[in-house]
């Protein structure tokens, strides 16, 4: 079996002083730690974080398009209904945290990891993915449509209902991960990795009869 890859962790110092999230000029944020606080109705363009730790902080009504994350962590956030459409995202760490409805769509991430994370209704349509880790992670009716994979782990996920249609899964491994039903076309899951119960699921997805076996 081959090793997976290696995900790059954030790079962040040990210590990282707090500041508060306050837009003066320039829309960016380096070496700082923004914590216990909500961040509501925010709306701006290219907004550039570098080596900045969120924790614990809620994003209410927020769109962040076209953001810049580089070595970063979500840690313990709300960023339900998000909008990091178009988003350029390196080396970036969601841990434990709220993500229900994120809107990824349109981005590019590279060694990211998704960790615990309640991520159902979230939108990754057109992103490009390199070095991707999903663990432990729900996300259910989530839409992958027309993604280009490269190196994407799904460990222990929740998938039910998740759209990959157009999104080909050639060497994906699903095979620890739960669903009933996913949507998918059968070029979509050619060399898609899956368990034997799976594959019989997927079997009655595209129409064929499964005759039980008698003694």
């Amino acid at each position: 079996m081959p090793k997976k890859p290696t995900i790059q962790q954030p790079r962040l110092p040990d210590y990282l002083p707090e500041v508060s999230f306050h837009i003066a000029d320039e829309p960016f944020f380096s070496n700082c730690l923004i914590k216990d606080c909500l961040i509501t109705g925010e709306e701006i363009q290219r907004l550039r974080l570098e080596q900045v730790k969120f924790q614990n902080v809620q994003f209410e009504e927020v769109s962040f398009q076209d953001i810049e994350l580089t070595d970063v962590v979500f840690e313990q956030c709300d960023l339900s209904n998000a909008d990091f459409s178009g988003g350029i995202i390196h080396r970036v760490a969601f841990r434990h945290s709220k993500m229900l409805g994120i809107d990824l769509s349109e981005a590019t991430l590279g060694n990211v990891l998704f960790t615990s994370c309640l991520a159902n209704m979230s939108s990754f349509g057109f992103s490009r993915m390199k070095q991707v880790q999903f663990s432990s992670t729900s996300l259910e009716n989530s839409d992958f449509y027309e993604c280009k994979f490269k190196n994407v782990q799904f460990t222990d996920c929740d998938l039910n209902e998740t759209n990959f249609a157009n999104t080909p899964l050639a060497g994906v491994d699903l095979s620890d991960s739960r669903f009933e039903q996913l949507q998918a076309s059968a070029d979509d899951l050619e060399g898609c990795i899956v368990s034997s119960e799976q594959a019989i699921g997927f079997a009655r997805l595209l129409g064929l009869r499964i005759k039980e076996w008698e003694e």
